[in-house]
């Protein structure tokens, strides 16, 4: 069984999280460490990142950082890099880590988040609402945004 882990509160998982993070998205590995250090070192509720864990392995992760690189910098903040290893779908981890963020970022006072994707019908399962279409950066076309009233 997995359990979610707010970074935040298991630094030691910073390098291992950098690192997972870096290979689902391409996106350099010292941008997610910076940022992952940021969430650490705390004193504002943005950014944050989970893991869903089993046996000292990352299954499924995710961030919240200001802007998840698209043209409406005034949605604020964004669930971004959502992944679950592809053996480990449809198992509901990545249900638990959106419930999970929500829960912690109503917690820390945030009341809404969005989130930028391709994916159409898969965040509605998870109470998030279509928003508005939103230009992401280096993107072709536009991408759908989502939107979710955390508390």
């Amino acid at each position: 069984m997995y359990t979610i882990v707010k970074l935040r509160e298991a630094p030691a998982w910073l390098d291992e999280a950098a690192r997972w993070f870096h290979e689902k998205w391409g996106i350099d590995e010292a941008a997610y460490r910076e940022s992952l250090e940021a969430c650490v070192k705390g004193g504002a509720p943005v950014p944050q990142w989970y893991v869903a864990l089993e046996g000292g392995a990352i299954l499924g992760g995710l961030g919240v950082i200001e802007n998840d690189f698209h043209d409406r910098k005034d949605l604020a903040p964004n669930a971004c890099a959502v992944y679950t290893e592809e053996a480990h779908r449809g198992k509901g981890i990545a249900g638990a880590l959106l419930e999970t963020v929500c829960q912690d970022m109503a917690a820390l006072g945030v009341r809404t988040l969005y989130l930028l994707t391709d994916h159409d019908r898969f965040y509605e399962r998870y109470g998030w609402e279509f928003f508005c279409m939103a230009q992401g950066d280096g993107e072709e076309g536009p991408a759908r945004l989502y939107r979710k009233i955390t508390g």
